[in-house]
C-alpha cells in the first residue's frame, strides 16, 4: 500500500506543514522518552507536572522550528545543510527551555513549574537523533520502495576523486532523486584513503579498475571530479577506460558551479574538446584594454566562427563604437540579438561585403575606423578548390579592398585572420590565404598604416570543424568518414583564437605574422575512435569509420611555418612572431592587381598566376595538379635553353 501511495505520487511532496507537524510531535515524544530514562523506565516522577511541562516544551519547540525553518527541507533530498539545520532548532529549543525555567524560578510565572537540567539534555539528544534518523529512513524507504516497484532503476557509478569535489559529486547524486544513482566506489590514488570508507562507500587504487572489476560491480558510469587535472593527464585516464563498456563523464570546474553548488544536471559527459593534449591559453599581460580604449573598432567577417567571438571580447572592453561587417544576414541578425540581450548597445551592425569596394569606402569615411580586425573569408578547402573566382575575390581581392581603404583612410592597425594552411599551400585556399598575407606584408611598407597578420590551425565548434561534422554522423548511426588513416590537425577553441587575434593587434607594431604554440598535432583517426567511445558505443561494431581518400586540395599534415621562416619569442611563452623571407614587394603586388584583375573577366590562367605568386604552392589530389606538370615543362625548357647558350657561347 505504502509501495503504491509512493509510486503514485512521485512528483508530490509532502506539505512543510506536515513535516513540522511530526517534527513537534517528536520532541513531545523525545520529552516522554527522557523521563523514562531519567527516571530508570518508571512512573517515579510528578506526573501532573509532566502534563503541565510537556504543551510548554512542544510549544518552545514550534517557536524555534518555525525560526530556524528545519521543516521546510524536502524529506527525500535531506542532507548535511538539513541536518545543520536540526541541530541549530533543538539548540534553539533547549536554550529557550532553559532560559524559561531560570525565569520562572525567579519571576514565579507558573507555580512549582521546573525541569530537571538532565531531562532537557536527554531530550535535546533523543530529539536531535530522532528527528535525523527519521528523515533518513523516509528518504532510504523512498527510494527502495520506488526501486522495488521498477519505477526507478538504479545506475551503477564509480567517482574518479575522493577529494572534496568527489564528496560534493556524492552528494549532488545521491540527492537528486531522478538522478538514479548509486555510487559503489571512490577511485584515488591517495594512499591514505584507500581501503577507507567515505559516505559508507569504499575507496578503491587506480590499479582496481578493470574489465572484471567494472562488470562485477556493474558499474554504467564512471565520472572524473578532479578540478586540477590537466588535459594530458585527462586524455590517459580516459583512454585507458573507453574500452570498458561504460560511459565517461566529468564534473565541471568550481567556477562553473551554480552559485557554488554543485548540481547533478552539471555533470556531463567527457567532450572530445575536453581531451585534446593542450592547455586553454589564458593571457595574463594583456593589453588589448589600452589598445582598444576610445577606439572605433571595424571587423569584417563578423558574423562567422571567429569574427563573432572577436565582436564579443571587444564588446567587453572600453571601445567608442564597434562596427560589424558582414555579409550573411541572419547570422549577423542573431549576433546582434545577442548583443542586445547581454545589454551592449554601442555597435553598428552592417549588412555588407568586402567585395565591393565602393559600399566598404563608404563605411570607412563615415566611421573612420581606427582598429580593424579582417576575419571575412572562404574557408572551405574542398569547395574552394573548384570555385578559385570566388576564393580569388574575397580572400585576396576582399582583403585588398579593405588594406588599401586603411591606408586611404590612415587607419591605425590592421589585423588579419590568417590559417595554417596558408604555409606551403596545397590548394586554392590556402594559397588565396597567403597571397592575402603577402599583400599585407606588401603593403606595411608604406608606413602609414600597421599590418599585423595572425596564423592558427583548426577552431573547434567553428562552422565546417570536424569534430561537430563526426558527431552529427555518431547520432546518424555512422559510418564516420575519414578522409585519410594518417592525417594531422592543430586545434584550438574560438575564444582562444579570438584572444590571439586581440593580443596580436595590441602587442602588434607592423609587419609581423603572430605564430600560436597549439602543442603537438592530433590525429583524426583517433580522434574519431575516442569519440565513439564516448558516446557511449564500440568501434567497429555500432559505428565504423569510413576512409574516403583525400579531398581535393587536402594535405596530411599542416604547418605553422613556412619555408625560410623561423620564430622570435614574445613575452607570452605560447606567442611567437614569424622571422619572414624578404618580398620583392613591387613585383608581388603588380602581380597581385594582375591577379584580381584577370579574376575579375574569367580569364583561366588565375590558378596558374596563384602559383607564380606563391612558388610553393604545390597542388595535391586536385585537377589542379596538371599545372604544376606544366609548370615543370616550362621550368625545365627554361633550364635546357639557358643550358644551351651557355654551350654555344
Amino acid at each position: 500500500m505504502i509501495q503504491n501511495y509512493l509510486t503514485n505520487t512521485v512528483e508530490r511532496y509532502a506539505s512543510k506543514w506536515l513535516v513540522l507537524a511530526i517534527d513537534v510531535f517528536i520532541v513531545a515524544f523525545s520529552f516522554v522518552l527522557s523521563y523514562f530514562i531519567r527516571f530508570n523506565l518508571t512512573f517515579d516522577f510528578d506526573v501532573d507536572k509532566f502534563f503541565m511541562q510537556l504543551p510548554l516544551v512542544s510549544l518552545i519547540a514550534l517557536i524555534s522550528f518555525l525560526v530556524i525553518g528545519s521543516y521546510k527541507g524536502v524529506v527525500r533530498h535531506t542532507g548535511i545543510r538539513d541536518v545543520y539545520n536540526i541541530f541549530n532548532a533543538v539548540c534553539l529549543a533547549s536554550i529557550l527551555t532553559i532560559f524559561l525555567v531560570l525565569a520562572n524560578r525567579e519571576l514565579q510565572f507558573v507555580d512549582n513549574f521546573t525541569i530537571p537540567l538532565s531531562i532537557i539534555i536527554i531530550n535535546s539528544l533523543i530529539a536531535f537523533i530522532v528527528l535525523v534518523s527519521s528523515r533518513y529512513v523516509f528518504k532510504t524507504l523512498f527510494r527502495s520502495f520506488l526501486s522495488e516497484d521498477g519505477f526507478n532503476t538504479y545506475k551503477n557509478v564509480l567517482i574518479y576523486g575522493a577529494g572534496d569535489s568527489g564528496i560534493l559529486a556524492y552528494g549532488a547524486l545521491t540527492n537528486h532523486s531522478k538522478s538514479n544513482v548509486k555510487v559503489v566506489g571512490y577511485i584515488d590514488n591517495d594512499k591514505k584513503k584507500i581501503g577507507k570508507l567515505i559516505n559508507g562507500v569504499r575507496v578503491f587504487p587506480p590499479e582496481t579498475l578493470s574489465f572484471d572489476f567494472i562488470s562485477k560491480k556493474r558499474v554504467a558510469e564512471v565520472i572524473f571530479c578532479i578540478q586540477s587535472i590537466d588535459h594530458k593527464k585527462l586524455n590517459e585516464l580516459v583512454e585507458g577506460l573507453v574500452d570498458f563498456p561504460v560511459s565517461v563523464k566529468i564534473v565541471p570546474p568550481v567556477e562553473d558551479w551554480i552559485n557554488g553548488e554543485l548540481k547533478a544536471s552539471q555533470i556531463k559527459k567527457v567532450q572530445i574538446e575536453d581531451l585534446l593534449n593542450r592547455k586553454p591559453i589564458a593571457i595574463t599581460n594583456s593589453r588589448i584594454s589600452k589598445e582598444i580604449k576610445d577606439k572605433v573598432v571595424f571587423v569584417t567577417g563578423g558574423a562567422g566562427s571567429i569574427g563573432s567571438e572577436i565582436v564579443r571580447q571587444v564588446c567587453e572592453y572600453d571601445y567608442r563604437s564597434l562596427i560589424v561587417l558582414d555579409q550573411a544576414e541572419s547570422a549577423l541578425y542573431d549576433l546582434q540579438q545577442e548583443l542586445k540581450q547581454k545589454g551592449h548597445h554601442n555597435f553598428i551592425p552592417i549588412v555588407g561585403d568586402v567585395r565591393d569596394k565602393n559600399r566598404m569606402n563608404v563605411i570607412f569615411e563615415e566611421h573612420k575606423p581606427d582598429l580593424i580586425f579582417h576575419a571575412a573569408a572562404y574557408k572551405h578547402v574542398p569547395l574552394m578548390e573548384y570555385n578559385s573566382y570566388e576564393a580569388i575575390k574575397i580572400n585576396i581581392a576582399g582583403t585588398k579592398n579593405i588594406v588599401d581603404l586603411a591606408v586611404q583612410h590612415n587607419t591605425e592597425k590592421f589585423v588579419l585572420v590568417s590559417t595554417d594552411k596558408a604555409v606551403n599551400p596545397t590548394n586554392v585556399m590556402g594559397a588565396s590565404k597567403r597571397i592575402a598575407e603577402i599583400y599585407v606584408s606588401c603593403m606595411q611598407k608604406e608606413n602609414k598604416t600597421k599590418f599585423i597578420t595572425t596564423r592558427f590551425g583548426n577552431v573547434l565548434g567553428s562552422n565546417g570543424s570536424v569534430i561537430p561534422l563526426f558527431r552529427k554522423q555518431i547520432e546518424n548511426g555512422g559510418p564516420i568518414t575519414l578522409t585519410h588513416k594518417e592525417i594531422t590537425r592543430y586545434f584550438m577553441t574560438i575564444p582562444e583564437a579570438s584572444q590571439l587575434v586581440l593580443e596580436a593587434g595590441a602587442m602588434g607594431k607592423g609587419g609581423e605574422i603572430f605564430i600560436f604554440d597549439m602543442g603537438e598535432s592530433v590525429k583524426i583517426y583517433d580522434l574519431a575512435k575516442n569519440m565513439i567511445k564516448l558516446s557511449g558505443l564500440s568501434y567497429p561494431e555500432d559505428i565504423d569509420i569510413k576512409i574516403t581518400g583525400l579531398r581535393p586540395g587536402e594535405k596530411l599534415y599542416e604547418e605553422l611555418l613556412a619555408n625560410g621562416e623561423n620564430t622570435l619569442p614574445t613575452y607570452h611563452e605560447k606567442i611567437k612572431i614569424s622571422k619572414t623571407r624578404e618580398l620583392d614587394s613591387v613585383d608581388l603586388r603588380s602581380k597581385i592587381d594582375e591577379l584580381c584583375i584577370s579574376n575579375m573577366f574569367f580569364r583561366a590562367n588565375t590558378v596558374a598566376l596563384m602559383k607564380s605568386i606563391v612558388p610553393e604552392y604545390i597542388s595535391k589530389n586536385s585537377k589542379l595538379c596538371e599545372l604544376d606538370k606544366d609548370k615543370d615543362k616550362e621550368e625545365k625548357t627554361n633550364f635546357d635553353d639557358s643550358l644551351t647558350t651557355i654551350v654555344q657561347n
